[in-house]
């Protein structure tokens, strides 16, 4: 790999032991994929995914106490993925302890170190930074050091910007060194797609159906979608940009795309066109029926698979404030038809804490809560991690929540009727 004079000269020590070890961990993980130099970093925020007091992560706690000793802070402030708990989450006395003392017990001395290292402010937790209330949103262009899946191939899809799907650390790294490894996403060629996928559904598929099905289908792919302007269009507008949110944290999760291009509509695709496209890329068709075959195909690891479903999740990723007041519009409607008043499955909304504040500010914040339903800022994620949580009967509409935990998908329609009706 190719050093400048400054990164082999960080390399040999001029910086300190600890520096010459953030660079040798750079140039490493570069030449494992190939890179063949390091380039600035030239995003105005970075964006870590280690952002929960987990006792077993020890190990981190240690290396970011080194880093903090040696003071090799981040070159840029940052944002991080939200916290784990939330008192106003429902949890039983057991559940609360498991959290508080087994599990997340290192928190509040982890944000002391997160502070310590850059972190932006008390807010800038969410998984979905790039929200415009969060103040992390990366110009197109502009390379990040990212590595929360969901973040990655937002900014990398939808605004044009460049990263790699890092692991966490490596993110820390690279801001602290103030460049990465230029190899695959960071690169014209690594942005190119080798799959063109042609939607011809009859109506407008779920954002996160349609984003499992290409991300399980293509996996680390880069994919060109057509199909999609009757649904879409051709502007990034608020509603588009949380279908896409929420479409590629499926993607990013149901397979590990990290980039996709949108005919039509997201950037590099309004520009380049067809010329995004490999040579020899291969053809995936998406009907109706195929995302009713992927939909039926998800496992249901419940104990009792006709369980009452005890919790509802939606919002992994985080919720738009968009998102926040159709939910609360469509939630009101569903609980008038039926004749109710307040949801009858206990209901969290997760969203940024900045969203969270702005949304409070709003009418809907008191009809949201008339509902029954909680808005918090919590990672429904690491609230799965419980292993008691895990053995309850959890419904969500996240496909990537889907994923990694216990939790059972519907529709966004079929969770309509469970919260606000009741059955299946």
């Amino acid at each position: 790999m190719y050093l400048t004079p400054e990164q082999q000269a960080i390399l040999d020590g001029s910086k300190g032991e600890t520096m010459a070890k953030v660079m040798k961990t750079l140039v490493m993980y570069g030449e494992t994929f190939g890179a063949g130099k390091l380039v600035p970093v030239t995003s105005e925020y970075n964006h870590l995914v280690t952002s929960f007091g987990l006792k077993m992560m020890g190990p981190v706690f240690d290396l970011m106490q080194q880093l903090i000793d040696a003071g090799a802070i981040s070159q840029q402030k940052f944002s991080v993925d939200p916290r784990p708990v939330d008192k106003n989450v429902p949890s039983n006395f057991i559940m609360n302890i498991v959290f508080n003392m087994f599990m997340y017990s290192k928190q509040e001395d982890y944000e002391k170190q997160l502070a310590a290292l850059g972190l932006m402010n008390e807010d800038a937790f969410s998984c979905a930074c790039y929200l415009d209330q969060m103040g992390n949103k990366p110009k197109k262009g502009d390379i990040l050091s990212w590595a929360e899946s969901s973040a990655v191939v937002y900014a990398n899809s939808v605004l044009g910007a460049r990263c790699n799907r890092n692991s966490g650390i490596m993110d820390i790294m690279g801001s602290i060194a103030g460049c990465v490894p230029h190899f695959g996403l960071l690169t014209d060629e690594g942005r190119k797609a080798t799959w063109i996928v042609k939607v011809q559904c009859k109506k407008k598929p779920e954002a996160q159906l349609l984003g499992s099905a290409i991300g399980m289908k293509v996996m680390e792919d880069v994919p060109f979608i057509t199909g999609m302007n009757e649904w879409l269009g051709t502007e990034l507008n608020d509603d588009n940009c949380a279908y896409l949110k929420d479409f590629g944290a499926a993607t990013a999760s149901n397979g590990a795309v990290g980039l996709y291009h949108i005919e039509n509509l997201t950037p590099e695709a309004k520009e380049q066109g067809a010329g995004l496209i490999a040579e020899g890329a291969k053809v995936y068709v998406i009907d109706d029926a195929e995302l009713e075959r992927v939909k039926n195909n998800y496992p249901v690891v419940w104990k009792d698979k006709d369980a009452t479903p005890k919790l509802c999740f939606i919002g992994c990723p985080h919720m738009s404030m968009q998102q926040l007041k159709d939910w609360t519009v469509r939630v009101e409607e569903g609980l008038k038809a039926s004749g109710k008043t307040k949801v009858v499955i206990p209901t969290v909304f997760t969203t940024a804490p900045a969203v969270k504040k702005e949304f409070e500010k709003t009418e809907y914040a008191a009809r949201l809560k008339a509902t029954g339903v909680v808005l918090s800022y919590i990672c429904p994620l690491m609230y799965m991690n419980n292993p008691l949580a895990g053995k309850m009967p959890v419904i969500t509409c996240s496909n990537k929540l889907r994923t990694y935990t216990t939790a059972r998908y519907y529709t966004e329609e079929e969770i309509l009727v469970q919260i606000t009706k009741g059955g299946k």
